[in-house]
C-alpha cells in the first residue's frame, strides 16, 4: 500500500515538473483552452503501457486505447484527465490515476502584415496623331479629354484643333461611335464638351490638319 501511494505521489511530482516544462505557461495553467493541434501526454500510472503522446484532431477530438474517442478541444486538461478517468474506469478494478500534460502548442498563425492600400482605379485610354505623347495612358475615372490632351503633352503645330475625334465602343451594343470635339471652340457642326468624361477604351485621334485650315 505505501508503495502504491508512493508511486502516485512520484507520478504527480513528474507530472507538475511536466507542467512546468510546458513550451507556454499558458499551457500549464488550469484554465487553458486546448485547441486542434495540441499534443497531449498522457499516462496511466496502473497501465505505462497506454502512455503516449497524441495529437488533438481538428475537429478536437483524440483517441486514447480503452477510452475511445475523447473531446479534447474546447477543454481544460483537468476536464480532459477527468473524461478519460472515467472512460477507462470500467478496464480497472479501481478507478485508473490518469496524468494529462501539454507536450507540444499548435502552432498559431503568423501576425499578418497590414495589406495595403488598394491602388486607385485607372482606366485605359489611347490618344494618337498629332499631340507630343501618343500611345496607352492610364487615367483616373473621370478624367476629361482636355485633360487627356494635356496628358498627351498637348497638341503639335500641324494638329487640326477643331476635328478632334472622340472614338467609342459601347461595350453592352458593340456599337462604336465618333464625336467631334474642338480644341479652340470653334468650328461648323455639333461638338462635345472639353468637360466630356472618357470611358474605358476611349480612343482619341488628332489628326493633322490640311492645307490652309
Amino acid at each position: 500500500m505505501f508503495a502504491r501511494l508512493f508511486g502516485i505521489f512520484a507520478l504527480a511530482l513528474a507530472a507538475a515538473g511536466l507542467w512546468m516544462s510546458a513550451p507556454n505557461e499558458a499551457a500549464a495553467q488550469t484554465g487553458y483552452t486546448l485547441k486542434p493541434g495540441d499534443v497531449l501526454r498522457i499516462e496511466v500510472l496502473e497501465d505505462p503501457n497506454l502512455n503516449r503522446e497524441t495529437l488533438v484532431l481538428p475537429g478536437g477530438t483524440i483517441s486514447f486505447p480503452l477510452a475511445g474517442t475523447i473531446q479534447a478541444g474546447g477543454r481544460t486538461v483537468s476536464e480532459v484527465e477527468s473524461a478519460i478517468t472515467q472512460a477507462l474506469a470500467g478496464n480497472f478494478a479501481a478507478e485508473p490515476n490518469v496524468f494529462v500534460s501539454v507536450a507540444q502548442l499548435a502552432e498559431r498563425d503568423a501576425p499578418r502584415a497590414p495589406s495595403a492600400p488598394a491602388p486607385d482605379p485607372v482606366i485605359d485610354t489611347y490618344i494618337m496623331g498629332e499631340v507630343n505623347q501618343p500611345g496607352r495612358k492610364e487615367v483616373s475615372p473621370g478624367t476629361t479629354i482636355l485633360q487627356l490632351l494635356a496628358e498627351a503633352g498637348g497638341l503639335t503645330n500641324f494638329a487640326a484643333e477643331t476635328r478632334i475625334e472622340l472614338r467609342r465602343t459601347y461595350p453592352s451594343t458593340g456599337e462604336s461611335r465618333v464625336y467631334y470635339f474642338s480644341y479652340t471652340g470653334r468650328a461648323n457642326g455639333p461638338r462635345i464638351a472639353g468637360s466630356t468624361q472618357l470611358s474605358p477604351g476611349d480612343v482619341v485621334v488628332v489628326p493633322q490638319r490640311r492645307l490652309f485650315e
